[in-house]
């Protein structure tokens, strides 16, 4: 038969470190066994057989009535320790395992496991239907089927009997009422933390301890429920885990009414921060005003000085002189990271702007009157700009940042006027002969000639008497 496998909770908390280590006879080691069966839920039970059992193997054990399906949690002498844990004396009655799960005995275990949603389900349109303040979070089947265990939660206590006789009447079954806590239910359902890891009472927690407000104190945390309180609506179980260092690092501050004097003020408490064993002064009790970080060893000191009567000139001490850390120098220039930023293209242009331009050299060509007049004006404007980077310095990094904003507001300056000057030539090109009109030495317009063309002289009349004197001559 192939053994099932599936994950084991509480396998983190019962870690066997001894597999494999033979300090005790083989007796010993085989008599008590730990079966973890649905969720959470643990039992210890002799091998009176002496059966070779490994963890993770399906064993049938005893159970009132019938028998229940279980799986093997841990071996060896590591079960007398949680035993001891779990307050169970080896004299104590503790029921016996019967035999290894047979193929018979897994098929009537998954059919029982089948019915479990349904009859929750059930159960739960029964408890409404009788108004019991009850809320039914899991049902768990024995393994042979013959009982089922039904989880509740309830803030106060019900009055169940009559539930217990129709949830009998309906199912046919054993009922075994058992109440649960906010915390149970969290890990019977399972969940992420907001540590995003698996829920440590789903994971590996099989035993609840009670968390107080008092850890968080400890800790210097914010009371705040949204923060403080996990999927179970209750304090985070993970609260008490750390709660002991934090109470040890304690011990090791100065106290939180220590007033520290100074010459020019006092300064009172305002935060700590344990582990790192910094203290945050105030010169107010109630807001942070001049706030001071100091270690926790000069607090003492300064403490020490006072109760003689001495006041310090200041909370800090002088820090010592930092060392210029050496800077790595590239000599190739090639490994660069920001040799194709658009920064050093910009800075090519600028300086491609500043180079005075060479006078081109002018082509003879027949031009209209508009391309001699804007050649006339391009070739006023260049020794303007010519000045204008004669002016500029060549190294920038010399200059002084009020001759910087001098600079960049008489550039401004002549950038606008070249606007301007530039608007102007448009309208010029757009509008021309308004332009010449409006000139005032400007020559007369030329007056339009007329289109009409004179008549025609008619040559016929004129030719005939050239022609009969010709002939008359003759």
């Amino acid at each position: 038969m192939k053994n099932e496998k599936i994950n084991l909770r509480g396998t983190l908390h019962v870690t066997d470190w001894l597999s494999g280590i033979r300090y005790t006879p083989a007796e010993e080691e085989t008599e008590i066994v730990q079966v973890l069966f649905k969720n959470t839920r643990s039992a210890f039970y002799r091998n009176p057989d002496r059966i070779p059992l490994r963890k993770g193997d399906w064993v049938a054990v005893e159970a009132s009535p019938g028998h229940d399906i279980g799986q093997v949690m841990l071996t060896g002498p590591l079960v007398r320790l949680q035993m001891k844990k779990a307050n169970v004396t080896p004299d104590s009655e503790i029921k016996r395992i019967f035999r290894k799960a047979s193929e018979a005995d897994m098929q009537k275990f998954r059919d029982a496991r089948d019915r479990e949603h349904t009859t929750m389900i059930r159960s739960r349109q029964i408890a409404a239907d009788l108004n019991l303040n009850m809320k039914i979070g899991d049902v768990e089947f024995q393994g042979d089927g013959a009982k089922a265990i039904f989880y509740y939660i309830a803030d106060e206590r019900v009055d169940f009997r009559k539930l217990i006789r129709i949830l009998a009447d309906t199912f046919k079954i054993r009922i075994e009422m058992k109440q649960i806590g906010a915390r149970q239910e969290a890990g019977r359902i399972g969940g992420i933390g907001p540590c995003g890891r698996p829920l440590c009472c789903s994971s590996w927690m099989s035993k609840f301890v009670s968390v107080g407000t008092g850890a968080a104190r400890i800790q210097d945390l914010s009371m705040n429920p949204q923060k403080l309180a996990g999927q179970c609506a209750k304090l985070k179980c993970c609260l008490n885990f750390e709660t002991d260092a934090y109470a040890e690092a304690a011990k090791q501050m100065p106290p939180k009414d220590a007033v520290l004097l100074t010459q020019d003020a006092e300064f009172y408490q305002f935060k700590a921060d344990i582990l790192a064993r910094t203290i945050t002064y105030s010169t107010d009790k109630h807001i942070a005003a001049n706030l001071v970080t100091i270690p926790a060893s000069r607090a003492f000191e300064i403490i020490a000085l006072n109760k003689q009567g001495v006041k310090v000139e200041q909370l800090e001490t002088e820090k010592p002189k930092e060392t210029p850390q050496k800077e790595y120098v590239e000599l190739v220039g090639q490994d660069s990271l920001t040799r194709f930023d658009k920064s050093g293209k910009k800075k090519k242009r600028r300086n491609a702007k500043a180079t005075p331009a060479e006078p081109r050299q002018e082509k003879p060509q027949k031009a209209p009157e508009r391309n001699q007049e804007k050649g006339a004006e391009k070739s006023a404007e260049r020794p303007e700009r010519q000045r204008r980077a004669d002016r500029k310095p060549d190294n920038r990094k010399e200059r002084r940042p009020e001759q910087r904003a001098e600079q960049r507001h008489e550039n401004r300056q002549e950038q606008r006027q070249e606007r301007q000057e530039r608007q102007e030539q448009r309208q010029e090109r757009q509008h021309p002969r308004r332009q010449r009109e409006n000139r005032p030495n400007s020559e007369p317009a030329q007056k339009p000639r007329d289109n009409k063309r004179p008549p025609r002289r008619d040559n016929r009349q004129t030719r005939k008497p050239d022609n009969a004197a010709k002939k008359g001559e003759e």
